[in-house]
């Protein structure tokens, strides 16, 4: 793809890059070899960056442990989460809702109680506020059926994310989130009111506020068309698409959605910001 000059002088003044997780820095369990020379060249430059992930399913302590595990060190102020931004979401537009049916991990359960939310249990008269919904590595079909249930009593349903399946370096197909809402719209005929998570740009609110940025200041950085690069499109940041997770090049041909810049992976892509930085 040719880089427009506009885009060059956009990317030149970039002040910070949201970045992907999975098929982005990673790939499953999987670090790729170019990750840390990326992170490293961007604090060298004085670049900031942040992990935004519409994987739910780890908690933010969780993720920090994987990171550090695979080789990346990095803080707690660097990690957002589809998750933590439904949490949010929940707190600053529906403050009574307060007793939540979580279709999640226990992992993603607790984030949520930590955040001074109460989880309820699959007893029907344990009725909650509201329902959400996210990936849920360690759905219980019976829990599946609850969600349902709930989904039908037309309680608020909340999804954390719109993805159909997760990057993954095994053999497998990873359901996520969009999979198992479209589950429970099969039984129930019923969406989800809001769906957190990419390409919500309010995922971006929080590295914008931070830091005090300008959407056209942030960089977001990932593999999917429909999920990455619409948020940058739909909060006025710059799109970058790599080719090293889930979309491919005629993912691109046949997407009305063009990404402004598409690299081969993070390593072609600081090749770019070295250029243009020069």
């Amino acid at each position: 793809m040719t880089v427009t000059q506009d885009i060059k002088e956009q990317l030149k003044h970039i002040k910070h890059f949201a970045l992907d997780m999975d098929g982005t820095i990673y790939n499953g369990s999987t670090l790729f070899p170019f990750t840390n020379d990326f992170l490293k060249q961007l604090k060298a430059q004085g670049i900031g960056y942040s992990f935004l992930t519409n994987n739910p399913s780890k908690s933010t302590e969780d993720y920090l442990q994987h990171l550090q595990e695979m080789g990346i060190s990095a803080t707690k102020e660097e990690m957002y989460t589809s998750a933590m931004a439904t949490i949010n979401h929940l707190k600053n537009h529906h403050p009574t809702i307060k007793k939540l049916f979580i279709l999640g991990t226990p992992s993603m359960i607790n984030e949520f109680e930590d955040a001074g939310f109460i989880s309820t249990t699959e007893n029907a008269n344990d009725k909650p506020d509201a329902l959400v919904v996210g990936f849920d590595t360690s759905l219980i079909y019976s829990r599946l059926c609850r969600a349902a249930y709930w989904a039908s009593q037309q309680l608020p349903y909340f999804a954390t994310n719109p993805d159909w399946v997760c990057p993954t370096d095994q053999p497998n197909i990873l359901v996520d989130c969009g999979s198992i809402c479209a589950c429970i719209e099969g039984a129930t005929k019923r969406l989800p009111d809001v769906v957190i998570g990419k390409p919500d740009p309010g995922m971006l609110d929080g590295i914008i506020h931070k830091y005090n940025l300008k959407p056209d200041e942030i960089a977001m950085v990932g593999d999917r068309i429909y999920t990455d690069v619409q948020m940058a499109k739909n909060a006025g940041a710059l799109g970058v698409l790599v080719l090293s997770g889930e979309a491919t090049t005629i993912d691109i041909q046949q997407s009305l959605i063009k990404p402004d810049i598409v690299a081969k992976d993070l390593a072609e892509l600081l090749k770019m910001i070295q250029e243009v930085k020069a």
